[in-house]
């Protein structure tokens, strides 16, 4: 029997996520599989640990990448810090907040929302409004909304519960390298992201920090943590225990692809990274204008995550599909009540270059 891997296309991804992957990168998660326990395997989990301090702009001591997607960090960020009975305090202006929501309410907490349109940045008066009239365990927000292509101001929101006893829990899945993420400055407690992202790592690994005042609400539960394989306290040992305590096989090629991705955009510089990410941004912008296609976003627009409504008498769907059986393309269509109404285009890490953005544009205008 034989693979199909020779009938698949060289696709360029230009949805948002997963982004393209760095040719060194899929050199070194072809390199030999390492034991979990292996002296050299520890070699690699300790530099990605100083790496994603770096990129995260933390000293956590609690900072590793969760083996498993971005939703896996959501999952751990939450299934570690609620409790049934916990009041929780979520800021919805997209799909991925909904998430949110629906992760806390399984867990049984007591989830109240500031509700924002899709396609605007969450109201910081509105939120502080709500945080006055009850104790909130956590408050939780979407740094980078992949679904409507915003920003939210995660600083200004941070500032709101510094030195309360509420936990400020982020998700900068979209956001993580291709714009500025600020863990301890802005107060996070509890932080999640995704290797395939703006990082521009395949699908897998989920990089997470947590604080100190996170790490005590853990020991101070009063039940016990009610995932075995997302219990952030076991995992810790096996990322810092002496000697190492085995807790899962971990995914060894997925951590080799993460710290080159990591060396790659340490090496380029943070800062050059997200000037790199707010040019192409506008480029793709002025591009896709000429075409006739508008910016869904008008206010914190994330340039990382693009939305555009086409002109009119273009189907959506129909120019994705062209798109991708032409072109050997791909971007992404809209999600919820934006399905078959917007292009959603990712400008992350690798796709974030002249060649893919002017490729892409090229392309749209060929379909049109």
């Amino acid at each position: 029997m034989t693979t199909v891997f020779g009938t698949l296309d060289h696709v360029l991804l230009m949805a948002p996520g997963p982004s393209p992957v760095a040719a060194n990168v899929l050199e070194a998660m072809s390199l030999p599989t390492l034991g979990h326990l292996d002296p050299d395997c520890i070699k690699v989990m300790d530099a990605l640990q100083e790496q994603l301090r770096a990129v995260c702009k933390t000293r956590n001591a609690v900072t590793f990448p969760i083996s498993g997607t971005g939703s896996a960090g959501m999952e751990a960020c939450f299934v570690n810090l609620v409790e049934h009975g916990d009041n929780v305090l979520i800021v919805n202006n997209g799909l991925f907040c909904s998430r949110m929501v629906e992760v806390a309410s399984r867990l049984g907490a007591l989830v109240d929302t500031v509700e924002c349109p899709w396609g605007a940045p969450i109201s910081v008066d509105a939120v502080k409004k709500q945080l006055a009239q009850k104790n909130y365990k956590i408050l939780a927000v979407v740094h980078a909304e992949t679904s409507t292509g915003v920003n939210n101001p995660v600083a200004e929101l941070g500032a709101l519960v510094k030195n309360s006893d509420t936990l400020f829990l982020v998700d900068s899945v979209a956001g993580l390298g291709g714009v500025d993420v600020r863990v301890d400055e802005w107060g996070i407690d509890a932080f999640y992201s995704g290797s395939q992202k703006c990082l521009s790592t395949p699908p897998g690994l989920a990089p997470a920090s947590f604080s100190e005042a996170a790490m005590e609400a853990m020991a101070r539960r009063k039940t016990k943590i009610p995932n075995w394989y997302l219990d952030v306290p076991l995992i810790r040992k096996y990322w810092e225990g002496t000697p190492r305590t085995y807790h899962h096989t971990a995914p060894i090629n997925m951590y080799y692809g993460l710290h080159q991705a990591l060396d790659n955009l340490l090496a380029e510089g943070l800062e050059t990274s997200f000037a790199r990410h707010q040019a192409m941004h506008e480029r793709l912008k002025q591009g896709m204008g000429k075409l006739g296609f508008k910016p869904y976003v008008t206010e914190g627009a994330a340039p990382q995550v693009n939305l555009f409504v086409p002109p009119e008498g273009v189907d959506a769907n129909a120019l994705r599909a062209s798109l991708r059986k032409d072109h050997k393309i791909e971007v992404a269509g809209g999600l919820g009540a934006l399905a078959g109404k917007v292009l959603r285009v990712g400008v992350m890490g690798e796709g974030a270059r002249e060649e893919p953005i002017d490729r892409l544009v090229a392309a749209v205008a060929a379909c049109l």
